[in-house]
C-alpha cells in the first residue's frame, strides 16, 4: 500500500535485547516518531508532567496508559513492559494486544481501494463524481488531523486527488 499508518512500528528494542527501564523505552519511542513530551502525553491522555515522570521512572505507568503507549509505539503491551521492573500484578492485567489503526489509516486504505476501482473503469462522470467526493472527505478530515505525519498522509492524498481529477474530461 502507498500510504502507511502515522505511526511507524518496530521502534523499540525487542524483548530480548539489553533490558532498558521502561522510562526509557517510553522516550526512546516517543524519540523515534519525532514528538515532543507534551505532544505523546496528549495523544495519551495523561499531562506533561506525568509523562516526564513516567520517562524518568518516577512513577509507575496505569495499565490503560500502557496500552495506549503501545499502540502509539506499534508493539504489544507486554512487549513494551517485558523486561522491565513494571508491576507483575499490572502485566498480568494488560490484555494481549493494543489497537494501532487511526482514523487515516482507514480513510486512506478506503482511498486506495476506490482509486484501484477507478483505474479499471473508464467513466470520466463517475471518476468526477468520485474526486469530487474524497476532496470534500479529505478536507474535512484535515480540519481534524494534527499530527504532521498525518498531514503529509493527506497531502499525498490530496495530490493524488487532484492528479486523478485533471486526468478525468
Amino acid at each position: 500500500m502507498i500510504f502507511s499508518g502515522c505511526i511507524f512500528g518496530g521502534m523499540l528494542e525487542p524483548p530480548d535485547a539489553s533490558p532498558a527501564s521502561l522510562g526509557q523505552r517510553i522516550a526512546g519511542g516517543r524519540a523515534v516518531l519525532g514528538w515532543t513530551q507534551a505532544e505523546l502525553a496528549e495523544r495519551v491522555a495523561i499531562s506533561r508532567v506525568a509523562l516526564a515522570n513516567l520517562e524518568s521512572g518516577r512513577s509507575v505507568p496505569s495499565e490503560r496508559t500502557v496500552v495506549l503507549l503501545a499502540g502509539m509505539f506499534d508493539v504489544e503491551p507486554h512487549d513494551l513492559v517485558r523486561g522491565t521492573i513494571y508491576p507483575p500484578q499490572k502485566s498480568d492485567r494488560l490484555p494481549l494486544v493494543a489497537a494501532r489503526h487511526t482514523e487515516i489509516d482507514l480513510e486512506m486504505s478506503l482511498l486506495e481501494r476506490d482509486l484501484m476501482w477507478l483505474a479499471r473503469l473508464e467513466s470520466p462522470d463517475l471518476t468526477r463524481r468520485v474526486v469530487a467526493e474524497w476532496r470534500s472527505r479529505l478536507d474535512e478530515l484535515g480540519d481534524r488531523v494534527l499530527d504532521p505525519r498525518c498531514r503529509w498522509q493527506l497531502d499525498e492524498a490530496r495530490q493524488r486527488v487532484a492528479r486523478l481529477g485533471r486526468i478525468a474530461p
